[in-house]
């Protein structure tokens, strides 16, 4: 179900320590890639019944607000993350194609932007990405938690394939924008295999990204309860393991410092090469666990 809603603003500030920009643009309230650990959940507990994979909110007005705001002679062309909350390119922009509007007003007041995404249809849009990596600066990054085709079906169904992903960041390659793999979340049991990591990093150097910022499984309420649900339903032999280690019963201690190390030494077996001023560039930014 689609709904259209009027926003008073376009951009968002964001108040982090953690984060390498201040500004947070969400074309969508909702998101229909239904990622079985998405911590956005959130997002829709205000509205009474709302249903944040089925029932997708449209801000009709989003592109005549950012322009607002751009035009400012008080705007500092600060970098503008899109897509923070929900996927700019879920299935919906294929129709309403928001995002080709908004890349050109930040093209045309030359505002640097940061998209993440998990979906193919960016590349619908990999001209005007390239002019606004020439003229403002792009930093363009994939989150990838698997290369398994089956278990990605089951935890995030309707996201594009991995292969699909590295194959449109190998598309940047001679472009002027910043790549990278958004390593995240590490789901414990599942996606935390070294053959998967060791698979994703091999990939993404095979893609010539910049970066990977890896980060495990964070639960919080709601998405708590929906993530639990899914893993005693789809794979009960790991919830008594996620419930001993999401409920503070297991001393993570060791867990997190085999995770580490084996982080640690794809680093070294894979390094990559990352660009003039890519970010993140803080220490801190750089491992979300």
């Amino acid at each position: 179900m689609y709904r259209n809603i009027r926003c008073k603003t376009a951009l968002n500030r964001i108040k982090s320590n953690y984060l390498p920009y201040r500004w947070d643009l969400n074309i969508y309230r909702g998101c229909a890639h239904r990622c079985r650990y998405c911590y956005a959940l959130y997002s829709h507990q205000y509205i009474e019944g709302g249903d944040f994979f089925n029932e997708i909110y449209i801000k009709e007005n989003i592109v005549e607000c950012l322009e607002k705001k751009l035009r400012s002679p008080y705007w500092k062309h600060e970098t503008v993350n899109l897509g923070g909350v929900t996927d700019s390119y879920q299935p919906v922009e294929k129709e309403k194609m928001i995002m080709p509007e908004i890349l050109r007003l930040l093209i045309r007041y030359r505002t640097p932007a940061s998209i993440s995404t998990k979906s193919t249809l960016i590349m619908r849009d990999h001209d005007l990405l390239e002019k606004l990596a020439e003229t403002a600066g792009l930093h363009l990054s994939f989150s990838i938690t698997t290369t398994d085709e089956e278990l990605r079906k089951k935890i995030e169904p309707a996201s594009a394939p991995a292969g699909e992903r590295f194959y449109a960041l190998r598309s940047f390659r001679k472009t002027k924008a910043v790549t990278g793999v958004l390593l995240m979340p590490i789901l414990p049991y599942l996606t935390d295999t070294a053959a998967n990591l060791r698979d994703i990093f091999q990939q993404a150097q095979k893609a010539e990204v910049n970066y990977i910022i890896p980060g495990l499984l964070n639960l919080r309420q709601p998405t708590r309860g929906h993530f639990l649900h899914f893993v005693k339903n789809v794979f009960p032999e790991k919830y008594p393991a996620y419930i001993n280690y999401y409920s503070g019963h297991m001393d993570k201690k060791a867990y997190r410092e085999k995770l580490y190390t084996c982080i640690a030494r794809l680093k070294k077996d894979y390094p990559l090469t990352p660009k003039k001023n890519s970010f993140p560039s803080h220490p801190r930014q750089m491992e979300l666990f």
